[in-house]
């Protein structure tokens, strides 16, 4: 397979940005919902599940772009190994971490949802679990990201923005562990911090956000006509 050519790049990396985009919405509009009483419980926990499935298709097509620069040269076809899993770069790591992130959010959410839907019951420390593997995944993903060569793989199209993405999707990263960690349930049954959950929650989704749309890819402006 070989590497998509700069028009494809470029729709991937606006993909990849909507993805992000809406499913750090999602995740920020959630926290006011759960907060609402005359609202379901389940609406929130829908939303949030909502907003994992979109961060996992955008952290797919990170993933699927961290691979383009190590396509095998010429006509030769790549092996499933080379194709789907063999590691080369440190974008390919931290994609690949930050993807298997996602997963662990996904599970999180749909067991949530399901749970305040009535129609399934998790302990909450089961709940808990994958939530705070996704944050420590998503950290050190963030922090691998974070490097001049991934940076330098990921905006080429955004040099002059590349400091800022990295920067806020680490802050992001961060405030989501502070949410895990308000999140835990202690032996007595309650949270360590419900404020702490629902602010970490909320500002790590604007982070995200932020970071994706500074990804977008910007439009050259027309050269005046002379």
């Amino acid at each position: 397979m070989a590497p998509p050519d700069a028009a494809a790049a470029t729709r991937r990396v606006t993909a990849t940005a909507w993805g992000f985009i809406a499913g750090s919405a999602l995740f920020a509009v959630g926290v006011p919902l759960s907060l609402d009483t005359a609202l379901s419980p389940a609406v929130a926990g829908w939303v949030y599940f909502a907003g994992s499935v979109l961060f996992t298709s955008a952290g797919l097509l990170q993933f699927l772009s961290s691979r383009d620069d190590t396509e095998p040269a010429g006509d030769t076809p790549a092996s499933w190994w080379h194709w789907a899993a063999r590691p080369r770069t440190a974008d390919w790591t931290a994609s690949a971490i930050q993807l298997v992130g996602t997963l662990a959010f996904n599970v999180t959410t749909l067991r949530a949802a399901l749970d305040a839907a009535g129609t399934h019951h998790t302990s909450a420390e089961v709940v808990w679990r994958p939530d705070a593997v996704g944050s420590v995944l998503f950290l050190v993903s963030s922090a691998i990201a974070f490097a001049p060569e991934v940076r330098w793989r990921r905006h080429r199209h955004a040099r002059d923005r590349s400091w800022a993405i990295g920067a806020v999707n680490l802050l992001g990263s961060v405030l989501f562990g502070v949410s895990a960690v308000g999140a835990y349930t202690t032996s007595a049954g309650s949270l360590v911090s419900l404020w702490w959950a629902n602010v970490g929650t909320f500002l790590g989704a604007a982070c995200f956000l932020v970071g994706a749309w500074l990804l977008l890819p910007r439009h050259a402006a027309a050269a005046p006509a002379t």
